[in-house]
């Protein structure tokens, strides 16, 4: 059963708008800035992909408290970037047969972190603060709330993972037969909890991120939210594969052989019925960490060879975590619609220095194009755990 991405709402640092985003994005304008809210170990402001300030988030009264939180806010955000479309299908199907999947790593943590300050300061708690805030599961009870819908809605929270991981199962939500249209991608927000994690692994990079570089140094923490309406109806770009795999590893490094990461990229490849050699770009997960990026090139090595075009497009976005699959299937989808038929890349923003330790791939420049459209690309997360995640997309029956 072929299933299509047939629309798509994004808010993330390189903007909100389809074409404001691709232009940022293939001109090689990052979207991080170095944001004073937060600072390094030297009281410096970190390098990190917020939102652009003059994005306006929607209100959300409507709401219980309890689902009432940053985060939420900038779902419907997204939401309200395709709600004809969604409004639409819940019309066509009824408000039962659309499903909500989503991933998220932070939730409404940023409302917990303000709400403790507040009680430590004055010994209560703020009456704007529920502790539902902090579930993971309130995005998607939000989203429901807000449409209407009675479908299944839930949260997957499996680190940087999730929201591919939403997208797979919306997916199978679909071949099932329990929904006709599913609603999925991620959003995750910016908090000190995560800031603060990433900093104590010593993970977290003061400037802008710089993988496969000999001189990374680790992440850019980011922010944003990606959904699409997931459906059988045929459109410009299909999920053609997807692949899942855990490694059991370590609690936070990957596997330095990366077999978990082949198990769920060869998944994705057969479920897609797809060769290696058929894959035009490759967009890595691409953290700019030691082990990641040594992990994940041998990966991509072992699997395509060094010829295919690859890129990491954190640079831009920062590590948007439980938001950063969809942040970037997103970026993917963008480029390959009808409007650029040349099969312009998104290029890969480093300093250009290659760690010698590192399989010699093929970074794409800016301007690199295919010189037709893109046909098939590849998407990797791999997150804490070792969960992975693979997915693939081809242009569709409408391109």
């Amino acid at each position: 059963m072929s299933l299509y991405l047939n629309a798509l709402g994004m808010v993330c640092p390189l903007g909100s708008a389809h074409d404001a985003i691709r232009t940022r994005l293939l001109a090689g304008v990052s979207g991080l800035r170095a944001d004073a809210r937060y600072l390094d170990a030297h009281g410096e402001p970190l390098a990190l992909g917020a939102v652009p300030d003059d994005t306006r988030l929607p209100e959300d009264d409507h709401l219980p408290l309890r689902e009432r939180s940053r985060n939420n806010r900038l779902a419907l955000a997204a939401l309200q970037r395709i709600r004809v479309q969604v409004d639409a299908a819940i019309a066509r199907y009824g408000a039962e047969r659309i499903g909500i999947v989503l991933g998220t790593s932070t939730s409404g943590i940023a409302e917990g972190e303000a709400a403790f300050a507040a009680r430590a300061a004055s010994g209560s708690f703020p009456p704007g603060y529920h502790y539902g805030q902090q579930e993971l599961g309130s995005p998607a009870t939000a989203l429901q709330l807000t449409l209407g819908t009675t479908g299944p809605a839930y949260v997957q929270s499996s680190a940087c993972a999730s929201s591919g991981k939403a997208i797979a199962s919306a997916a199978r939500l679909l071949n099932m037969g329990l929904c006709d249209a599913v609603l999925c991608g991620g959003v995750d927000t910016l908090c000190q909890f995560t800031i603060a994690g990433f900093t104590a692994l010593e993970s977290v990079s003061a400037q802008r991120c710089n993988p496969l570089s000999l001189h990374r140094q680790g992440i850019n923490i980011g922010e944003g939210a990606a959904l699409f309406l997931l459906t059988r109806e045929p459109a410009a770009v299909q999920l053609s594969g997807w692949g899942e795999s855990s490694d059991a590893y370590h609690i936070s490094a990957p596997d330095p052989e990366g077999r978990g990461a082949q198990l769920a990229i060869g998944q994705a490849l057969r479920r897609a019925g797809l060769t290696a050699s058929q894959i035009d770009y490759i967009n890595l997960h691409g953290t700019a960490t030691p082990q990641n990026d040594a992990m994940e090139s041998k990966v991509v090595q072992a699997l395509f060879g060094l010829e295919v075009p690859v890129s990491s497009t954190k640079p831009f976005t920062g590590h948007t975590l439980g938001a950063a699959s969809a942040i970037e299937a997103g970026l993917c989808w963008l480029l390959m619609q009808d409007d650029n038929p040349d099969g312009l890349l998104p290029p890969h923003l480093w300093d250009g220095v290659a760690d010698p330790a590192l399989p010699a791939l093929a970074p794409v420049q800016v301007g690199q194009r295919l010189g037709r459209p893109l046909r098939h690309v590849l998407s990797n997360s791999f997150a804490f755990g070792g969960s992975n995640v693979a997915l693939v997309f081809s242009r569709g029956e409408n391109a």
